[in-house]
Parts: structure tokens; sequence; C-alpha cells
């Protein structure tokens, strides 16, 4: 099958490409600090302007890139199950930020490598083209880097955007710029959206060969679990109830606690473990679960709860699975102020119930289904918050209902990985056909 001839490059991606000139440079320096203040190598951080810290594998090589650490972790997925088709293949998965690098040095198999990706520059790009040459590039949910992309196409190796989704501000922006948003899409060989409406929205903004596939991050293997350290918890709170928020971001902490503090009384021995988004906030948090008048113990310092404690503050990384172990209620941040919300597909597998805000436009194709399937329960205030919780502690068999709710969306979802891994599997024989 030939492609048909890509489209040329419009005026104002000349543009951008010259302008990325001065702004790489300038862009560096500020991730650069960044990443160094995360404990981030010298070596490691020029990775964002193209050096290599690893040699290239022999054989065919398939770069993933994803943004951050949910986006990793559905390009994580993609690697598990493409190993089992492509046993001889190994794998390159690139990220921006240090968070998604040290979920990879753990979850990663023997056949990948990680690098951060480089910045979208012609230099940068280039250096690292040359010294990986992948035979297949893809890229998972909403990263569209112009020079990015059309330096890899121009190279004839095939892209593929995988768990496409747009949001509402991405897609209006796109639509003043329609000759430039057809040029970008054009590099992609495949697109697979999440739903019919994501589809619709890329093929009106010029992509080609569209389909929805469901969301990736519902194929993702369960979280890990520490179960010595479930076990010890599970043995400390001697059946006292618990639930779980997760993933929460600043601004959202006054009103889980608010909520915690009018469950108090009606579940005294009730306890919050708090999860937020970003551990190193743990500190300030401390200091607001105090203010708030709550007893609490810190997870960082190496604290476990106590008969007397009241909020749990998990203030680590990598845990969270043993979080979702230990509660079938987990509400999820990100989502009571416009922030976009969280994964649910990780907490659903976990066997949880799931309450979430209104903000979750990164989920706008999954949460209303969720919610309607009665997989979820959306709260917006302390109160329905607190009421939610109550109902589910007090009635198990509604909690129960909500767990099977979703996880029988989850299953739904599952399903569609196949779909996924057929059409990457068929855009990888076309390129080795096309160059072997």
């Amino acid at each position: 099958m030939t492609r048909p001839q890509r489209r040329a490059a419009t005026p104002l991606f000349h543009l951008y490409r010259a302008a990325t000139t001065v702004l790489v440079p300038l862009a560096y320096r500020k991730i650069r600090q960044k990443l160094a203040a995360q404990g981030i190598s010298d070596a490691r951080q020029r990775e964002r302007l193209g050096y290599p810290t690893q040699l290239r594998p022999q054989g065919q090589l398939i770069w993933l890139h994803g943004a951050s650490v949910g986006e990793s972790l559905a390009a994580l997925t993609l690697i598990e199950h493409l190993s089992t088709l492509r046993p001889d293949a190994h794998f390159l998965l690139t990220s921006g930020t240090a968070t998604s690098a040290e979920m990879a040095q753990k979850r990663l198999p023997s056949n990948a490598i990680h690098q951060f990706a480089p910045l979208d520059g012609s230099q940068p790009v280039n250096r690292f083209l040359t010294h990986w040459q992948p035979d297949a590039a893809i890229f998972v949910e909403s990263e569209l880097w112009p020079v990015t992309l059309h330096d890899t196409a121009k190279r004839n190796i095939p892209i593929a955007l995988v768990n496409a989704r747009l949001s509402r501000k991405s897609f209006a922006n796109w639509r003043k710029r329609p000759d430039t948003a057809a040029f970008v899409m054009d590099q992609f060989s495949l697109v697979l959206a999440q739903n019919d409406a994501v589809a619709t929205q890329l093929t009106q903004l010029g992509a080609r060969d569209v389909h929805p596939a469901g969301n990736l991050k519902a194929g993702a293997a369960p979280l890990p679990v520490d179960h010595t350290t479930l076990n010890d918890l599970r043995d400390r709170l001697q059946g006292r109830p618990v639930w779980i928020a997760s993933s929460t971001h600043p601004g959202e902490e006054d009103t889980v606690l608010a909520a915690h503090r009018a469950l108090l009384g009606q579940f005294p021995d009730l306890l919050l473990l708090l999860a937020p988004r970003h551990p190193e906030r743990g500190s300030d948090l401390m200091a607001q679960i105090q203010a708030a008048d709550l007893t609490v113990v810190q997870r960082s310092a190496g604290k476990m709860p106590t008969p007397a404690t009241q909020v749990y503050l998990a203030d680590t990384l990598g845990e969270v699975g043993t979080w979702y172990a230990l509660s079938p209620i987990v509400f999820l941040g990100g989502s009571l102020l416009p922030i976009g919300g969280h994964n649910p597909f990780e907490v659903a597998r976990a066997g949880a119930a799931i309450l979430t805000g209104p903000g979750y436009s990164n989920f706008m194709e999954t949460f209303p289904a969720l919610i309607d399937a009665g997989g979820a329960v959306e709260v917006a205030t302390a109160s329905q918050l607190s009421a939610a919780v109550t109902e589910w502690l007090h009635n198990a068999d509604t909690q129960t209902r909500a767990q099977t709710a979703a996880q029988h969306y989850l299953a739904q979802q599952t399903d569609q990985l196949d779909q996924t891994l057929s059409a990457i599997v068929q855009m990888l024989d076309h390129a080795k056909r096309a160059t072997g």
C-alpha cells in the first residue's frame, strides 16, 4: 500500500523551527536546573540535548515516547506485549521527567532502555536520531513536537500516535492553524485514538488512517504491591476502616481534610491515607494537617500509624499500589480543581471503588462512562466527598457494586488492547518490508 505524498511544510512550521534555535538553549537551562535538583546526573541531563548515555543495541529498535509517568506506564504496557510478539526487538523509552525516569529504571525489562527525550529543536533531534536510528516510533497520547515528528518521518521512520487524546483547548488551538495542524498530523503513519470523538477531532485536524482503539492505560499491569508493608499496616490497623486520597494537588487537601474531619464524627477510628501527587510537598502538608487539628504521621520519615493516628501522610514514590490494596475506597485527586484528573484504571485494577472531582478533563473519554456504569462517583465539595465515603462505609453492598462496576468497565477497555497491538504490528511489518 503506497502512502499518499506528505503535505508540504508550512511557513509557521519553518518559523517554529528557526525559533527553536534560540529557545532550546534557554529551555535547557531551566530543565537542567530542575533535573539537577531532582538528583539527575550531568550526563543524563544532556540527553535532553540529544547526547546519548548508552549504546544502541543491535537489531530492530522500536522507540516509544511518553511525556511523564502516566504516558510512560502506557508505553510500558506496549513494550511488555510487543516483547512477546517481537521477541528479538529492543525498545527505547523516552520521557521528560525525573519521576518517569525513576519509574522506568524500576520497571523496564532487560530488552529496553530509557533516555530523556531530546528537546524539540533541529540539533538535539538530529543527534538523537543519528545515534539511535530507530526502526519505528510510537508516541503516546498528545505529544505533538513538530520538529521531532518531521525529522523522524523525513528519515522514513514510521510513526504511530497511540492512546491519542486532545484537550478542548489543544483542539481549539490547532483549529486556528489548520494548514500547520494538517502538516503535523500528516507525519503519523498510524493514529489510534482513545474513542470515536477523539478520532473525529484528529481527522478534522488532518490526520490520516485514524482508528478508535480504547484507552491503552486500561491494559497496564497491576501496580506493584509490597506485601510486607501491606501486612504490617493491616496488623497495626487491627481492622480500622481506611479511605485513600491519592494524587492530590495543592488546593485540594483542604477539601479532603475537611471531609475527613466530618467523617471522624461518625467513624472515630477512621484513617485517611493521604498520598500527594508530588511527595516533595510532604513537609508543607504535615504543617497543613497539623493546622487542621488532625494527628498525623509521615511515611517518608519511616513512621507507621498508631491507634491515635488520624491521617497517614504517604509522601513517597512507588508505593501507591500498596495503598490501593489496603482500602476499597479511593478518591483520585487532580480533579477538584481543573487539573485534568488521574488514571482510574489503576484503582479499578486494584479492586477499589473510585471517587473523583469534576476536573477530569484528561480523562473525558473515561470518567463519564465509568460514572454512568456505577464504577465511580463524582463529588465537588467536602460535604459531597464525606457523604460518598459515608455511603460506602455504611453500605457494603453499595460499595461492592461500585467495585464490581469499575472492574467490569476495566475489562471492556482491556479487550481493546488487542486492536492497538494488531495495528502496531501491521505498521512494523509494513516498515520492515519497505526497508528490506
